[in-house]
């Protein structure tokens, strides 16, 4: 996904979110970005080296809320 590309819908989101992409819909840094993405439950999967999320399973985590946000001191 274009980085300077705004984000205005769920519908405008590639159906396989890259940690790039992970970091823009939450607001986070590129650093938080990679510690959420290794968080056990996280549903992040590997291609190689790249790290992938499924659009829908990443929206049903968010949906689903969690206890522990990298860099949070919960």
């Amino acid at each position: 996904m274009n980085d300077k590309k705004r984000l205005s819908s769920y519908d405008d989101l590639p159906l396989v979110l890259d940690v790039a992409d992970i970091q823009r819909i939450m607001g986070i840094s590129r650093v938080s970005a990679y510690e959420l993405v290794h968080t056990p439950g996280f549903p992040a999967f590997r291609r190689g080296r790249l790290i992938k999320v499924s659009k829908i399973a990443f929206f049903e985590w968010m949906a689903k809320g969690f206890e522990t946000v990298p860099g949070s001191n919960k």
